[in-house]
């Protein structure tokens, strides 16, 4: 059987937020068994608890924006990924802004605090969904498909018809030992040309080369990728995160094209509304110390890069 699982103390995380530009706080706290994640948000002197589900997202432009009462928390996917990759169910986020940290632009910095203060195995058998049936949603060439699964696997293409950046494809079955080794640490990317729209809007205050990888029409202008393939595989990282708002770790092959937030919220609310909650009979996956160690550590390793050819 798999079991429940929440964090074995507090953890405080502190950063600066993508498009506000402000530093932000979260204090990650252990929670019951099934209570699921639940953010909660200051306000006059009360505690706003938002569930991390689909019913409280109200905008998915650019991030996933989650909001109840008046309250809004955004780009809260990055975090998201990174408490399904680990397998973590329950915890309650004390936050003081309207945004989560961007940190490394990647879930590597979420991944390795988690790791450091510990996850607790509580005596809750785990709880997933699943759908018997396949499910599709779509947008002009876009598309995302649920396809019925025993496993959670994704496979993703994306195409941005750019010289630098046309289609890359990418496949994973996705359990706690892939998630952590190849794609927690894949960081989320922009075009050079975008940047200063995206300014003009209010959005990238916070946005460097540190939390970022920035693209211009011939090359990257950051020191190098961590994976070869890194953008198809951040987008993978993002569909993690927005597939947690089912309120439940999902099983199924996921089919993507060309998707983002909106389309993936799309999905969710399907699974949400026809899905099954079962039992997880499955065994849990017990990463060594070592190995966990030897995966977090890599983003040191080998770098890539990437350039178009001149005529």
């Amino acid at each position: 059987m798999a079991f429940q699982k929440t964090l074995q103390d507090e953890l405080k995380i502190t950063g600066i937020a993508l498009h506000s530009g402000e530093l932000s706080q979260l204090i990650l706290h252990p929670a019951p068994p099934d209570t699921g994640i639940v953010f909660l948000y200051q306000k006059d002197n009360k505690r706003i608890p938002i569930k991390a589900i689909v019913e409280n997202v109200v905008d998915t432009r650019y991030a996933v924006t989650l909001g109840k009462e008046g309250c809004m928390i955004s780009t809260v996917e990055h975090l998201l990924a990174a408490l399904s990759g680990l397998g973590i169910d329950n915890l309650y986020i004390s936050v003081n802004s309207i945004e989560m940290p961007i940190l490394d632009g990647s879930a590597l910095e979420f991944v390795k605090k988690i790791l450091k203060v510990g996850i607790e195995k509580q005596d809750q058998i785990k709880k997933y969904l699943i759908l018997e049936e396949p499910a599709e949603v779509d947008e002009g060439d876009k598309h995302l498909i649920f396809m019925p699964s025993n496993d959670f696997k994704i496979n993703y293409t994306i195409d941005f018809g750019r010289e630098i950046l046309n289609k890359q494809t990418a496949f994973f079955e996705i359990n706690e030992k892939t998630f952590i080794n190849d794609i927690s640490k894949a960081r989320t990317f922009t075009f050079l040309d975008e940047v200063s729209y995206l300014r003009k809007n209010g959005l990238a205050k916070g946005g460097s080369l540190d939390n970022a990888i920035v693209l211009t029409d011939t090359d990257i202008l950051n020191d190098g990728l961590r994976y070869k393939d890194e953008f198809v595989r951040h987008k993978i990282l993002d569909l993690i995160g927005d597939l947690y708002l089912c309120g439940y770790p999902v099983k199924g092959h996921i089919i993507a094209y060309k998707s983002g937030h909106s389309l993936d919220v799309r999905l969710v609310r399907l699974l949400r509304k026809f899905g099954e909650i079962k039992e997880d009979e499955s065994e849990d996956i017990e990463l060594s110390i070592d190995d966990i160690v030897e995966q977090v550590e890599t983003v040191s390793g080998p770098r890539f890069h990437i350039t178009t050819s001149s005529n």
